[in-house]
């Protein structure tokens, strides 16, 4: 069997936003914090630098973990079409 595992993923809008609250939920979902993945960018497309290397990383199994859908994109019909 494969081994699988747990990535985050956490978007904030601007550089001055806090992170600290997605942080903490990533961490009570076990995830290590090298599989935590972090923007600072709008969610308008999804030519993020931290969002690309998350979706490079992922395979058949694994968990993605986000605190909540918006913060992978704004437009619920593209982020979709996306995964």
């Amino acid at each position: 069997m494969k081994n699988t595992i747990k990535v985050g993923y956490i978007r904030v809008s601007s550089k001055t936003q806090n992170i600290a609250r997605q942080i903490k939920q990533m961490e009570e979902q076990g995830i290590d914090e090298r599989h935590i993945f972090i923007d600072k960018a709008s969610g308008k497309d999804f030519d993020r630098e931290q969002y690309k290397a998350m979706y490079n990383i992922l395979r058949e199994g694994d968990e993605l973990y986000i605190t909540s859908l918006d913060r992978l994109g704004r437009n619920y019909q593209e982020t979709g079409e996306e995964w």
